[in-house]
């Protein structure tokens, strides 16, 4: 049993991961400001003697007590319509709030994971892509606050590794999706599903011929918990190498929850036109592979959208 950190341990993702370790035996302290996280997201496990919630800003402090043995940052908006919505603590709670974790792990002679993502590639120029690719990012545009707040939290990540000899894991998180997501986030699963439960026409931006690669909730904390156990050094992809083009997406959407009508507007600024993992360093290491295709896993995301909504 071990006793855990978890940072952003209220939203989509972070709940879904509290979920497994306690069901592992672990400890669990969850700190979230609720920005973007829920207290609903709790519910299951809440009165868990086991589990602990702190409503806190790891911007500001971390007010909570050790020891620890891993300490795993979750904490950021995740989502185009969150961060542009908060700019500013999207780039500060990549920079200040990861180096308040960092000094928790530094402090505890905890395990740091960082839950990058695959922004970190921006609109990459090399297809699937892998972790050596450096990227192709845009540090002036809008979406560089997400972008580079992550980007900059992998390196101060890394330098705590290499100063103070913090032990760190990096995960570089593909597009994810299933229960627990808000219906008004803005990602592309959540906003086709929400718009077919409510009957309304799913809005594909540009042609539609962009590409993502989605990974079922379950999948990616497996992953997760997979790194944090690993030996596994440098920056780690995970998401499911299945790629879909948008359009393709809401053909299928129409299909399983439909019929809906196609409503086509103009492509977001710095809108990336591909995204594939390459996830072999995940396999090798650790013996990681997904499992649940995307027709599985969006009928659970659908009922919990629906059930929200209508």
């Amino acid at each position: 049993m071990s006793r855990i950190l978890v940072a952003g341990g209220a939203g989509f993702v972070g709940s879904h991961l509290c979920a497994f370790l306690l069901g592992r035996g672990d400890e669990v302290v969850a700190v979230d400001n609720l920005i973007t996280g829920r207290v609903e997201n709790l519910e299951e496990f809440v009165d868990d003697p086991r589990f602990e919630f702190v409503k806190a800003d790891v911007i500001e402090e971390v007010p909570v007590g050790g020891p620890f043995d891993s300490v795993l940052n979750l904490a950021s908006p995740a989502s185009p319509k969150d961060y542009f919505a908060e700019p500013i603590a999207t780039l500060e709670v990549g920079s200040r709030g990861t180096k308040n974790l960092l000094d928790v792990a530094r402090a505890q002679n905890a395990r740091f994971l960082m839950a990058s993502t695959s922004e970190v590639y921006g609109d990459p120029l090399v297809h699937p892509q892998t972790e050596d690719y450096r990227g192709n990012v845009n540090p002036t545009g809008v979406r560089s606050v997400y972008d580079e707040a992550k980007r900059y939290a992998e390196a101060i990540t890394a330098s705590y590794a290499r100063e103070f000899g913090v032990e760190v894991r990096i995960a570089r998180i593909f597009n994810t999706y299933g229960p627990r997501m808000r219906p008004e986030d803005g990602r592309v699963v959540s906003t086709f599903l929400t718009q077919a439960a409510r009957g309304e026409p799913l809005t594909v931006y540009g042609d539609g011929s962009q590409t993502r690669s989605f990974c079922y909730v379950d999948d990616l904390v497996a992953g997760l918990v997979g790194l944090l156990d690993s030996d596994a050094e440098g920056p780690v992809n995970l998401g499911n190498p299945g790629e879909f083009t948008i359009a393709e997406l809401a053909k299928i959407v129409d299909e399983m929850f439909g019929p809906v009508e196609i409503r086509h507007e103009p492509l977001p600024e710095d809108d990336p036109m591909q995204r594939k993992p390459d996830i072999s360093r995940a396999q090798k290491l650790f013996g990681w592979v997904p499992k649940v295709e995307l027709r599985q896993g969006l009928p659970p995301t659908y009922d919990a959208i629906r059930d929200e909504v209508l």
